[in-house]
């Protein structure tokens, strides 16, 4: 089992957060990960962001949304420690989490 990396959100707070402030939370980490400057930071992001991922799958209110995470999940793993099978470009995955960074802060 892996140690826990976001206490507070694991235990309650990620679920007072809207979508849009979930993924832009998300894409934080992504970024951190595409940025890092070695593979301990980087593996540090990942592992934050794949921790994030699992508690916005939990979360009963993205029901329906389901599919959309988990498939944004598979890419993102698959760019950061897979082979890039969907040949993603930390272009692509940023502006796509940037949307919904940029959503949030519109509707605080």
């Amino acid at each position: 089992m892996t140690q826990v990396q976001h206490v507070s959100l694991a235990n309650g707070k990620w679920q007072e957060l809207n979508l849009s402030e979930q993924l832009g939370n998300i894409g934080s980490e992504i970024g951190r990960a595409i940025h890092s400057k070695n593979n301990i930071d980087k593996k540090s992001a990942t592992l934050r962001a794949m921790e994030l991922f699992d508690l916005s799958l939990a979360d009963k209110r993205w029901y329906g949304r389901g599919s959309e995470l988990a498939r944004a999940r598979e890419v993102s793993a698959d760019y950061l420690i897979g082979d890039n099978q969907y040949n993603t470009t930390p272009e692509s995955l940023e502006n796509y989490f940037m949307q919904f960074a940029l959503s949030a802060r519109l509707n605080r």
